[in-house]
């Protein structure tokens, strides 16, 4: 297989949620494999930082924040896109947010808060720029699901609903979109370590137990994304669409492991 299956030259990305954890290793990622990226969150400052570090790799980018409990700020990254580089090939949605809470506590406030950022901010992002895609004919989206997408996680219910359902969306997508030229996958991490989950994880009995049940015995490092983003952004995936990649070191895999 010709590595040129796998250079992103001359493509442009989007990463939303691309400044921080899982969406800027992948921003950062894309950038390295040849696309112009532009990774946009809520603060200016990630912004500014991240889009120095693509610029550092040669890249073009653009710098310009969103949210994506907002519709109209949506479209404004969108615009903002399609006018400096005359399009969007490549969409990846990593803003998310979770939640603990026993389930039969959970308040629906902060059931709708995750249900909003991590399925319908996922939506919006997809409708605003998948048309784009449509019109051109061409396009990669790419969204984040879980682990828990697939098992149950304690006490992280609205998350886990959240993340279930963003693997349902992206195979709704994938069917509708697949005629007019334009794939969605996505991704699910294993345990990667982040400023979200950390408090959970790191040195707590709940992260003995991921340990345990992840074959390769530790945590994800956020460059391991990298290469399934690439992959699916590329047109090594021209024929990919539809599915749920797990990065996870084998623990959607495992049973028994001692």
């Amino acid at each position: 297989m010709s590595q040129d299956l796998f250079d992103l030259s001359g493509r442009v990305a989007v990463v939303i949620g691309g400044t921080t954890s899982l969406g800027h290793a992948i921003a950062l990622g894309l950038a390295g494999a040849g696309a112009d990226v532009v990774a946009s969150s809520r603060r200016a400052e990630q912004v500014d930082r991240t889009a120095e570090e693509i610029e550092a790799q040669g890249r073009r980018t653009l710098r310009m924040t969103s949210d994506v409990l907002e519709r109209a700020s949506v479209h404004a990254l969108h615009d903002a896109v399609l006018l400096e580089f005359g399009r969007a090939d490549i969409l990846v949605n990593a803003a998310g947010i979770t939640f603990k809470a026993p389930t039969l506590d959970l308040e629906e406030a902060d059931w709708r808060r995750v249900m909003e950022t991590n399925l319908t901010g996922t939506l919006r992002a997809c409708q605003i720029f998948g048309a784009s895609m449509v019109q051109a004919g061409y396009g990669r989206i790419i969204n984040i699901a879980s682990l828990s997408t697939f098992v149950s996680f304690h006490e992280v219910a609205a998350y886990s609903a959240s993340k279930a359902a963003v693997a349902s969306l992206t195979r709704s997508l994938a069917v509708e979109l697949a005629p007019k030229g334009v794939n969605v996958n996505a991704i699910a991490p294993g345990v990667f370590p982040t400023p979200l989950n950390a408090k959970l994880i790191q040195g707590t009995p709940r992260g003995e137990e991921l340990l345990m049940r992840t074959p390769m015995g530790r945590f994800g490092r956020l460059e391991e994304l990298v290469g399934a983003a690439v992959f699916l952004a590329s047109e090594a995936a021209s024929f990919v669409t539809g599915q749920v990649i797990a990065v996870d070191g084998g623990f959607l895999a495992s049973g028994v492991n001692r």
